[in-house]
């Protein structure tokens, strides 16, 4: 389970925020805070893996905040929540180590993809060893593939039958066929075996070939 600090100086949006949270499968609030001081006094005591955080805070801004977090030697990982949309504070998230940057307003399906994401990610980074060149482009590819929402499928594409794909994704134990997904999903193997590229363009699969005695290798599908 990952444990995420919501931090928001509006009541109403860290609660809406904590929500969306709490709806996506794997992650759970640890707390909630709306300035500065109250974040570092959480993350004190409750220490967690990633803070979503908003930029415009009352007592310093959201970038002096994990400024101050990186001099204290705290490593936590941020995705920032915010409207501030300027490509100066962007390019500020990026070089403080941001990982993703989630531009207000948004719907869950747009904070839900970031998550998964960074879920990918954590997954990887916990694995631990050594990571040739294709890891490390997977690693990064994961990062930059969080940003591709339901909300950015291609023209005549469901987001519906795309959460369908996705949940039979991840709830699987071991590497699925086009046809396992679409048994499993209730749709024909041709619109599944669409929808599983997309989630490999995306990074959220890894296709792997089964070889039998004879004919064609079959396509294997695992979530990361």
């Amino acid at each position: 389970m990952i444990d995420v600090l919501v931090v928001d100086d509006d009541v109403h949006v860290a609660k809406i925020n904590a929500a969306y949270v709490a709806k996506t499968d794997g992650f759970r609030v640890s707390c909630v805070a709306h300035t500065a001081a109250e974040a570092l006094a959480a993350l004190e005591s409750h220490p967690v893996d990633l803070i979503l955080l908003d930029h415009y805070l009352p007592d310093r801004t959201g970038l002096q905040l994990v400024g101050d977090l990186r001099r204290r030697g705290l490593l936590t990982d941020v995705i920032m929540v915010t409207a501030a949309r300027d490509v100066a504070t962007v390019q500020a998230a990026m070089r403080h180590g941001a990982l993703q940057y989630l531009v207000k307003p948004f719907t869950f399906a747009g904070l839900r993809s970031k998550l998964e994401g960074y879920a990918a990610l954590h997954r990887t980074f916990a694995g631990g060893g050594q990571a040739e060149q294709s890891e490390v482009d997977r690693i990064f590819g994961v990062l930059g593939a969080a940003n591709a929402g339901p909300a950015e499928l291609p023209k005549g594409h469901s987001t519906a039958t795309a959460d369908r794909v996705r949940s039979v994704m991840r709830s699987a134990d071991a590497p699925l066929s086009a046809q396992d997904v679409a048994l499993q999903a209730g749709l024909s193997r041709q619109t599944a075996q669409r929808y599983l590229k997309l989630l490999e363009r995306a990074g959220r699969v890894r296709l792997t070939l089964k070889y039998g005695e004879t004919g064609r290798p079959e396509h294997r599908y695992e979530w990361v």
